[in-house]
């Protein structure tokens, strides 16, 4: 069978990650001189502390070859072909190190990356998808060629509670995340082509916020893909979370409603209070 393997931004829960036997290749976050994996040894709690005490977020950088090595080696001595999900080239070179961790181990051949153009669940969507086809028994080549199809109809998007943390990361400009705090704006942020893209604005308290932007995407939830849906946030106040899944719940359109925990990489930059809905497209 075909082994799955995704890097940590894919934001997967433990469940899920035991559930389709998914291994998962640990991002760095580093606090000045200290480096920790993204899952491992440091929290979202974590990063927000240290972020606010020395008003800068933590730099983020991909696995070492040496550990991509190690997560990839059991698999190639056994002869098994791999697909590896990365995060959109676009934001960090994981993908690249995958594929040289392949070829380090003469397993090219075995060894299959996706650039996913995406980020957080809109990968793990396509991770649960070639998952399922690996335990169908379909070969790596089968599953590529289906997940590439798949790409362009995968909606990820969120809304975010402050500007702090963008602008600290360099995506925001210091006028537009005071403006956005003076104004209370939240916008909508939407991953296109393997890019953050900012759209609507919203203003207002963050619970009608999220409650707009879920509403906002009516048609397209009542049009997407009916396997499943994320609801994907870094820290949402619980009754928040549970009416978008209400919400969810009412259309009567998902076979699966899936709840996740953004891990420290996806967190460090948006914040905490960023909420998103992500799904397939038909």
């Amino acid at each position: 069978m075909v082994k799955i393997i995704s890097d940590s931004t894919s934001d997967l829960s433990k469940d899920l990650i035991e559930k389709y036997d998914i291994s998962i290749l640990p991002l760095h976050v580093l606090f000045d001189s200290d480096e920790y994996e993204d899952g491992v040894d440091v929290t979202p709690e974590e990063i927000y502390q240290w972020s606010d005490e020395n008003k800068t977020t933590p730099k983020t950088s991909a696995p070492s070859l040496e550990r991509a090595m190690e997560i990839l080696k059991p698999y190639v001595d056994e002869g098994r072909e791999v697909v590896a999900f990365s995060i959109a080239s676009g934001m960090s070179t994981t993908g690249n190190v995958i594929r040289l961790a392949a070829e380090a181990l003469e397993a090219e051949t075995l060894v299959t990356v996706i650039d996913s153009a995406n980020l957080s669940t809109g990968i793990g969507l396509l991770i649960i998808e070639a998952a399922v086809m690996a335990q169908e028994g379909k070969s790596a080549g089968e599953i590529s060629a289906y997940i590439e199809t798949l790409k362009p109809l995968v909606r990820s998007s969120f809304v975010v509670d402050t500007l702090t943390y963008l602008h600290r990361g360099g995506r925001c400009s210091g006028l537009a995340a005071m403006a956005g705090g003076v104004l209370k704006l939240h916008p909508r942020i939407a991953v296109k082509d393997g890019k953050m893209e900012p759209g609507k604005k919203y203003r207002g308290k963050i619970d009608k916020v999220i409650m707009d932007y879920v509403k906002d995407m009516e048609a397209d939830l009542k049009n997407a893909k009916k396997d499943r849906v994320f609801i994907t946030h870094s820290g949402c106040d619980k009754n928040i979370v549970d009416k978008v899944r209400a919400y969810l719940e009412s259309l009567d359109v998902f076979d699966e409603i899936l709840e996740t925990r953004a891990g420290s990489v996806i967190s460090s930059h948006c914040g905490p209070g960023t909420l998103g809905v992500l799904f397939i497209s038909k």
